[in-house]
């Protein structure tokens, strides 16, 4: 079995724990790496591609070519703005029998948009921050009591720490709209905000409270398989640096509903805030999310039942369990080329 991992990036353990997963499943093949750069999950895989950029023609032509010339089984989108264009052409890779593991185009709309994660989760009663896309209707809402200072203004389709900012006043609020709007511009982010250049910043309560990361694993069939909770411990850039995994059948109940609502393929990555006994969801990620090595080291491995579902096979049972008060931390190493 062959697999490769797109937007691979500096996801270096994802290349071991996949190899690891071939090995457990009895199974020969290789591990691929693409990337529209030299990165270092590139230098770990045991081949490496440089693809085009993923909003150009090419790229998906490239990819299924790719796929076809090395026989991969397993397709594996790391970045969110490579979910959508893998997703629509799904059919396509499954033609000549690559297996994308990704959620349909409407799920993952409503992960990349923040806009419609928040509409999509009011709808359905389930907590999240509240959020306005106009700048004057958040306004409006603190001089209606309807909401207080301070609030977060993030770009609409964004990810990470990129470019959020908090106002804590009405000037920082008006100034740190128009400075997101042009971030926005010079960076990847662009091409996203193209669906809407008017509504492209979102501006949200802040919710002051305990970090939580939950990984929503489903099957190939979109089917519910298990939740792991951890509580965040250290945060750098957006990204979880350390955490432990904990029992909380609350959070956990909150993952399969959400299962059902989006019936993606693999992880569902998770943010959530807890304050006053309430849990809020604030963001959610169709894919590996930076907090899944967590659970890996709490006993889960999504890659190892990744391959047995692609193999027809089911998992072992404990390898869809974690083991509660896990803590561990991220490291630094460098590779040389």
């Amino acid at each position: 079995m062959n697999i490769l991992l797109t937007s691979a990036g500096r996801r270096t353990y994802l290349v071991e724990y996949f190899r690891e997963a071939l090995e457990m499943a009895g199974l020969s093949g290789l591990i691929h790496a693409a990337n529209s750069e030299m990165s270092p999950a590139l230098l770990s895989a045991d081949r490496q591609v440089i693809t085009p950029l993923i909003y150009e023609e090419e790229y998906i032509p490239f990819l299924l070519d790719y796929c076809r010339k090395w026989e991969i089984d397993l397709l594996i989108p790391l970045f969110d703005i490579d979910l959508p264009v893998i997703s629509q052409n799904k059919s396509l890779f499954a033609g000549q029998g690559t297996v994308a593991v990704t959620a349909s185009p409407a799920a993952i709309d409503i992960c990349n948009d923040k806009w419609k994660t928040f509409q999509t989760l009011t709808e359905r009663g389930i907590q999240t921050p509240k959020s306005w896309l106009a700048l004057e209707d958040a306004i409006r809402a603190i001089g209606e009591g309807e909401a207080s200072y301070p609030l977060i203004l993030k770009p609409r389709w964004g990810m990470g720490s990129l470019s959020v900012y908090q106002a804590d006043q009405e000037e920082e609020l008006r100034v740190l709209e128009k400075k997101i709007r042009r971030e926005i511009q010079k960076s990847y982010l662009r091409y996203e905000a193209e669906q809407d250049k008017q509504a492209c910043v979102i501006i949200q309560e802040k919710i002051c409270g305990r970090e939580f990361g939950m990984d929503v694993v489903n099957d190939l069939k979109g089917c519910y398989r298990t939740a792991v909770v951890k509580e965040k411990i250290n945060m750098r850039a957006g990204e979880t640096d350390g955490a432990k995994t904990l029992e909380a059948p609350l959070m956990t109940r909150l993952g399969k509903t959400l299962s059902g609502l989006l019936a993606h393929c693999g992880n569902l990555d998770v943010d959530i805030l807890e304050s006053g006994g309430q849990y809020y969801i604030l963001e959610m990620n169709a894919r590996f999310g930076g907090g899944y090595p967590f659970s890996h080291a709490a006993g889960i491995h999504l890659p190892y039942a990744l391959v047995m579902w692609a193999s027809g096979r089911e998992p072992e049972a404990r390898y869809l369990q974690a083991r509660v008060g896990v803590k561990a931390q991220k490291d630094i190493r460098i590779l040389v080329y």
